[in-house]
This record gives structure tokens, C-alpha cells and sequence, in this order.
């Protein structure tokens, strides 16, 4: 491609990511306002995990779909979706809506992310994608910092319902510029699609992420309920993988898995799910330990963007230079050192702290979330890109689901211990904002106390995880990379 077509793909890619982008850096910080509103606190998980797991399942069927017919099509079909699914949100009256309604938004979510890095990774050289990634990057920097000050004023002076109607007059643009800034060959023959792998792994999936959603509130772990759920994905994912073996064309070539893409997809699970919790509870201590507003809570989280963002542009150089597995260690070792503060955050935490952890937390996540994305582009040729980028974005999405879900029953089990400590049995884990919701004298510093406590816990429960990401990569095998990459970097 020539430079100036390469540029336009670039600005309609990174289109299509800030129209997700947009609205997840404001519902982050307007999910406090919105389960106040709907009386739905103990549901907060609900709001992100049914999504999770509806993406999760679309994931695998467009990166098939886009090495089958193209990733241009396969991309606008699924932003159609999304834009559909936003409309619908911003209408919601409850938290069963908003919940049913995300759930419809999660099926489009999946080709965004997928398939826009797929598209990198198909156009643009190793030494190419670090630029190329840091200005998508840059793009949820920009919807990090649109987002607070739009969401705080759509909040303040409409409703929280707006945050979703956002996204129309950006979808719209993204559809029709990708539809005319990129062309793209593909071969015409007849497919036969998987329709027997993506079925069995599709209960697999809503079976095994079942155990983690369905216990969201602190259950009991061990039931008749969780050990079928887990006996039912067990023998589904056995079952799936003799499909695979046999599919004329399966939905996930199982070549895909290569020794160094194995750990690197393994490192994916654990590190997206610290990710999502660091968007959904660092908010939530901002805005409910700390005292800040939308707005303020914002600024505060902005740096940590603009580090991730940064750290982007000269990861491709470092990688043809110290190598992946080397880059990828140093990501995820600062991001544990940056998780460390968090256990001391109390209501009296100074901004300049916590502005510094945010900014050290961002150049390790963004190092280590990166390199992962550009070393799974390196895995495979163009003809299975889609599916192993698919498998990546997958194996991420599911680790978000998990991690969220298991934070929120982590977070909602500390919070009932917690007020037992108090003393105080008699409350409404989904309204504790309101004072008279509880059966005896509270006061809102006993509330902060428990909140405190709670964030605490969910913050050491990061650091193991990061810990296991740490150990992951240090095994890692040395990961390949392609010849034109190689060339690319001399």
C-alpha cells in the first residue's frame, strides 16, 4: 500500500477504536452514577462481564469470518451491531435492561479490537506497528481525556443514558470511511464455515464463564450448579477440539498454537483481567473513597493513558532489538511494582501520589498489553492471522470476564465481611450509598472504611495475578519473528 493509503486506513481504524473507546472510558467513571441511579451496586460486575462474555464468543467467529470473506466487511458488520447495541443501552430504564441490552452490544464489540489489529498486523512491518499502535493508543488517550469532561457535562446536565448515545455520531462516520479508505483482495471460493466448532465452544465458553458470573455476589463456590457447569465446558472443550481436528475449515485452526504463542495467550488471560480491574476499581475508590467527582476522577486516571500511550511508539524498535519475551518481562515486572501503592490508598491519599502510581501503572501495562499484540501478528502467516489474533483477543476477553467477575466477588465478600467486623447486619449490598437503607446508625466513615478495606483486598488479589504474568513470561520460549519483520528492523 502506498503511504497516503496506509494513512487513511490508520485514521479510520482508529475511528473504529475511539467509538469503542469513547464510551468505555466514560461508563468506567459513570458506573457509580448509574448503579446509584438504578439501585443496582451489587451488580456492577453484571454491567461488564455479561458483555465480556457475549464478545467473547463473537471473537473466534469474526476472526474465521474476516480470513474467509475479509476483514473489511466482517469490521463493519460487527461496528453495526455496536452501534445498535449502544442505542438500546441509553434507553434502558433498568439495571436488567442495561444489562440484557450490553450483553447485544458485546456480540458486535468482538470484530473491533480483533479485527482492526488484524488489519495492522496484514499492512504494516514490526518496526511499522509500534508507530501504528501507539497512535491507536493515543486514541483511548484522547477518549481518556474527551471522556471525562463530555461524560461529566452529559451527566451534570442530562443523564448518564447519553454516555451511550455518544457513540451513534462517531459509528456512523467509522462505517462509512473504513467502507471507502480501505480495499482489500479477497480470494473468491466457496467456504465451508464451522458451524459445529463455534456451537460446541459457545456453550463451552457461556458453561465455564458461568462459574464466574453466576457467583458474582460471594456464593458458594462448590454446588451441584458449579461442578455441572465445570463437567459440561470440560467435556465441550474435548469435544471442540476433535471438531477442530477434522473441520474442513475450522473456526480455530489449532496450528495457531505455537509453543511461544501458547504463553503469551496464558499471559493474555491473567493481564487483561487485572486491566479490567484496574478500569472498573480505581474509579470506584476515586470517586467513592477519595471524594472526586466524574470529571475529577478522570484527570487523575489521564496520565496513566498518556504513559501507556508513550511507551507504545518505540516498542517495535525494542522488540527487533532485546527481543519480545525480554520486552514483555520488563511490561509486566512494572506493572506488579505499580500495583504495590494500591494497598495503601486511603481516603487521604495525596492526588500527586496517586497521579505518579497511575503514570508508572500505565508504561506497564501498556508495555506489556502491546507486546503481546504484536507478537501474536508474528505467530502465523496472513492466512490465519485473523483466527490467531481472534484466539488472542479471545483468550483476553475471557480473562476480563473471569477477572471481573472474580473482583466483584472478591470486592462484594469483602465488603460483608467487613461490615460484619462493624457490627452492622442489616443493609442493602446494592444501595449501601443511601444512609437509610440500613437497619442501624451508620455513618458515611464506616462506609468509606468498609470501601477502603474492600479496594485493598481486590488489590492484592491484582498482584497475584500479575505475579503468575511474571513467571509466565520469564519461561516463555524466545518468541520467532518473520523474515520481513528481521529485514524491516536492519
Amino acid at each position: 500500500m502506498k503511504a497516503s493509503e496506509k494513512n487513511k486506513l490508520v485514521f479510520a481504524l482508529s475511528l473504529a477504536i475511539f467509538l469503542a473507546a469513547i464510551e468505555s472510558t466514560i461508563l468506567v467513571l459513570a458506573i457509580p452514577t448509574i448503579v446509584k441511579d438504578l439501585r443496582g451496586f451489587d451488580l456492577i460486575s453484571h454491567v461488564f462481564s455479561v458483555y465480556l462474555l457475549t464478545t467473547a464468543i463473537s471473537i473466534p467467529i469474526y476472526g474465521k469470518l474476516s480470513d474467509m470473506y475479509g476483514r473489511k466487511r466482517a469490521l463493519m458488520v460487527g461496528i453495526s451491531i455496536f452501534i445498535t447495541g449502544s442505542l438500546l443501552c441509553g434507553l434502558s430504564k433498568t439495571m436488567t435492561m442495561l444489562i440484557v441490552f450490553r450483553a447485544f452490544k458485546g456480540l458486535g464489540a468482538g470484530s473491533i479490537f480483533t479485527l482492526s489489529h488484524t488489519i495492522i498486523g496484514d499492512v504494516f512491518t514490526l518496526a511499522e506497528r509500534g508507530k501504528v499502535q501507539g497512535v491507536l493508543n493515543m486514541v483511548w488517550g484522547i477518549a481518556g481525556l474527551i471522556g471525562p469532561f463530555f461524560g461529566g457535562l452529559l451527566i451534570n446536565v442530562l443523564s448518564w443514558h447519553w454516555i451511550f448515545f455518544v457513540t451513534i455520531p462517531f459509528g456512523i462516520p467509522a462505517l462509512y470511511i473504513l467502507k471507502t479508505s480501505y480495499t482489500e483482495t479477497v480470494e473468491s471460493k466457496k467456504h465451508r464455515f464451522d458451524y459445529p466448532g463455534i456451537i460446541v465452544l459457545s456453550i463451552a465458553m457461556i458453561s465455564f464463564l458461568g462459574l464466574f458470573i453466576f457467583n458474582i455476589e460471594g456464593g458458594v463456590l462448590i454446588s451441584m450448579r458449579n461442578t455441572a457447569l465445570l463437567l459440561v465446558a470440560a467435556v465441550l472443550i474435548v469435544v471442540f477440539y476433535r471438531i477442530e481436528k477434522r473441520a474442513p475449515e475450522p473456526i480455530m485452526p489449532l496450528d495457531v498454537f505455537t509453543k511461544s504463542s501458547v504463553f503469551v495467550n496464558v499471559v493474555a488471560l491473567f493481564f487483561t483481567g487485572v486491566l479490567i480491574g484496574v478500569d472498573v476499581y480505581v474509579p470506584i475508590y476515586l470517586q467513592n473513597v477519595r471524594g472526586f467527582g466524574p470529571l475529577g476522577a478522570g484527570l487523575i486516571i489521564l496520565p496513566m493513558s498518556i504513559s501507556w500511550t508513550l511507551i507504545s511508539f518505540p516498542l517495535g524498535k525494542l522488540i527487533l532489538r532485546f527481543g519480545g519475551k525480554s520486552v514483555l518481562l520488563v511490561g509486566v515486572i512494572i506493572t506488579f511494582i505499580s500495583i504495590i501503592p494500591v494497598l495503601a490508598f486511603t481516603r487521604d491519599t495525596s492526588v500527586v501520589f496517586l497521579v505518579t502510581v497511575l503514570l508508572v501503572m500505565g508504561v506497564g501495562l501498556g508495555a506489556g498489553m502491546t507486546t503481546q499484540t504484536m507478537l501474536i501478528q508474528e505467530s502465523v502467516g496472513f492466512e490465519k492471522r485473523g483466527s490467531a489474533v481472534g484466539v488472542n483477543s479471545l483468550l483476553r476477553t475471557l480473562g476480563q470476564t473471569m477477572g471481573i467477575s472474580m473482583f466483584g466477588a472478591v470486592f462484594n465478600a469483602s465488603i460483608i465481611n467487613s461490615f460484619a467486623q462493624e457490627g452492622i447486619v442489616d443493609y442493602d449490598l446494592g444501595n449501601i450509598y443511601d444512609l437509610s437503607s440500613y437497619g442501624t446508625e451508620v455513618s458515611w466513615d464506616q462506609i468509606i472504611g468498609v470501601l477502603t478495606s474492600s479496594i485493598h483486598t481486590v488489590g492484592f488479589v491484582f498482584l497475584c495475578l500479575v505475579a503468575l504474568c511474571i513467571l509466565l513470561s520469564a519461561l516463555m520460549p524466545k518468541p520467532p519473528l518473520s523474515e520481513r519483520s528481521i529485514q524491516a528492523g536492519d
